[in-house]
C-alpha cells in the first residue's frame, strides 16, 4: 500500500531508517520505496536529486537533532547537568544500542568521501561540545579533550559491537562506564572555570 505524506519532514525519518538498515549502497530506490511505502514519484518530488539528496537531507536531519538535543545543551548549560543529559539522550536516541549511528555508518561506508564534510563536522562538534562542558566544569583541558574523544569513540564502538554481537547490554555498560569517568573527572576538578 502506498503511503501518503504531505511534508518532507515526515519523509526524512522514514528514509533514514532505510539507510540505517541497509546502508547507503544497499538502499536502492526499490528498497526505499518498498520499506517506506512511498512511490518513486513521491520520493523524487521531495528529493529531486535522488538518493544522494536523500542521504544529505537525512544526515542534516540527524545533525540538527544532535545540535538541538546534545551539542547545544553541552555548550550552554551547567556542565554536570548537560553531560548527564547527554548520556540519557544518547541512550534514548540509539535505543540502548539497538539503533545504528547513521553518521558513523556513513563514515565507514563507501559514502564517506561523498559526505565527508557533514560527517566530520558532526564528530568535531560533539567532541568539542563535550570537551568544553568538561573544561567549564573545572577539568584540565588536556584531560577534557582525551575524555571527550574517548567518550565519542566508546559510544560509536559500543554501537558497532552491540550490533555485531547482538548484545544490547554492551552499549549500556559502555555508557555507564564513561558516565562514571566523566563524573570522576568533574569530581576531581578543584574549581570550575569561569564562563
Amino acid at each position: 500500500m502506498v503511503r501518503v505524506v504531505n511534508e518532507k519532514a515526515d519523509v526524512v525519518p522514514l528514509v533514514a531508517e532505510v539507510f540505517r538498515e541497509l546502508g547507503y549502497e544497499g538502499a536502492s530506490m526499490s528498497a526505499i520505496t518498498a520499506r517506506t511505502g512511498l512511490s518513486k514519484g513521491s520520493l523524487y518530488h521531495f528529493f529531486p536529486g535522488g538518493k544522494e539528496q536523500m542521504a544529505a537531507d537525512v544526515l542534516a536531519h540527524v545533525d540538527a537533532w544532535f545540535v538541538r538535543e546534545v551539542f547545544e545543551p553541552l555548550e550552554r548549560d551547567e556542565p554536570r547537568t548537560a553531560i548527564a543529559h547527554m548520556w540519557t539522550t544518547v541512550d534514548a536516541y540509539f535505543r540502548s544500542g539497538r539503533r545504528v549511528c547513521l553518521l558513523g555508518a556513513f563514515a565507514l561506508d563507501e559514502t564517506r568521501d561523498r559526505f565527508a564534510a557533514p560527517i566530520r563536522a558532526y564528530f568535531i562538534r560533539w567532541i568539542g561540545a563535550l570537551e568544553g562542558a568538561l573544561v567549564r566544569g573545572g577539568v584540565e583541558p588536556a584531560i577534557a579533550r582525551r575524555l571527550a574523544e574517548a567518550s565519542v569513540v566508546a559510544i560509536q564502538g559500543a554501537l558497532t559491537l552491540a550490533r555485531a554481537l547482538d548484545d544490547d547490554t554492551i552499549f549500556g555498560r559502555t555508557l555507564a562506564e564513561f558516565e562514571e569517568r566523566a563524573d570522576a573527572a568533574l569530581a576531581r576538578a578543584v574549581t570550575p572555570a569561569r564562563l
